[in-house]
């Protein structure tokens, strides 16, 4: 019973953890300014908590940006358009989320993760868009090109692009949608099948 009890604790600890990270990187204009004992002070935990649970700031932002994205990662598992504008919605989704949490993402490139291509959301993202992009004709290396379509849209090239050259998210999308499309080889009906054959 004392061992369910720890448990049940623990899951708390967790979610109170992840709550105020994610309200104070929020609030904060760079999560660079939110400490380790901000966080804990918030959660109400001690701080060794934070590192036994998270083992560091990379894994405590890692974990933050996991549970924002579950909802994403839900609404894209239940899509259900052609191959072509899956990928063309994936992409979207990914830009979305990454112009709103533009802050917490580059902190994440920037927090000890040796790359982006080694957090555990990017090798969702990627496998997603792979497995789209096989279907989409013309796509010789699905692999190779959803590593380049996510390329185009880092989160350290997000934040300077809206922050620095003051491009509007939707001006952001736009040309997204349309280097996306150049990269299929043209514009497509709604069964995926190019206009331009």
């Amino acid at each position: 019973m004392a061992q369910r009890t720890e448990r049940a604790d623990a899951l708390r600890n967790r979610e109170a953890v992840l709550a105020a990270a994610d309200a104070l990187f929020a609030a904060s204009s760079s999560p660079h300014s939110v400490s380790m004992d901000d966080i804990a002070a918030a959660a109400g935990v001690g701080k060794g908590t934070l590192f036994r649970r998270f083992g560091d700031r990379a894994g405590l932002i890692g974990a933050v940006i996991a549970s924002r994205l579950d909802p994403v990662r839900e609404a894209q598992d239940a899509a259900g358009s052609s191959p072509r504008q899956r990928v063309l919605d994936l992409l979207d989704a990914s830009l979305r989320f990454k112009i709103e949490n533009r802050n917490l993402m580059t902190a994440a490139e920037d927090a000890g993760f040796s790359s982006p291509y080694q957090a555990e959301h990017y090798g969702w993202w990627h496998e997603v868009l792979r497995a789209a992009l096989e279907q989409v004709p013309g796509v010789h290396n699905a692999d190779f090109t959803a590593h380049a379509l996510l390329a185009a849209i880092r989160a350290d090239l997000v934040a300077h692009l809206i922050d620095d050259q003051k491009m509007t998210p939707e001006g952001l999308r736009s040309s997204l949608a349309a280097y996306i499309d150049n990269v299929l080889g043209g514009s497509s009906d709604q069964s995926g099948t190019r206009k331009d054959a």
